[in-house]
């Protein structure tokens, strides 16, 4: 039985397209190391390595939808890397979900069968 590389999920119980990325995961026989990334943020090495393995800038792992990206100001801000990385921490609510690591690649789970090229 061939070995699977673990599979992390950055997940938001609260979010639609985040419980069904996780569903998907599971219906494919696959048991995420589950982190609730609100509760427990990402720091900026973690972030950094994300990024590169979702091959994106920081300003495309924004929702932009959300409240504090008008109140912080950050579509001003969108071309420094570093502002938009430090918002994300101090704010993860401003983070896209869901994302899946999964063999050194990441996905962001919109829509959630998009992740099954990497696992």
């Amino acid at each position: 039985m061939a070995h699977r590389p673990a599979v992390t999920l950055y997940h938001n119980p609260r979010c639609t397209k985040s419980r069904k990325t996780l569903d998907l995961l599971r219906e494919r026989n696959v048991a995420p190391v589950v982190i609730e990334y609100l509760k427990e943020p990402p720091d900026e090495p973690t972030l950094r390595r994300l990024l590169g393995m979702l091959g994106m800038r920081p300003a495309g792992l924004l929702r932009r939808r959300e409240t504090l990206f008008t109140t912080l100001g950050l579509g001003a801000k969108l071309d420094d890397d570093d502002a938009l990385i430090a918002a994300m921490i101090a704010h993860p609510i401003l983070i896209e979900r869901p994302i899946v690591v999964c063999g050194g690649k990441a996905k962001i789970g919109r829509p959630p069968e998009g992740i099954v090229e990497i696992l």
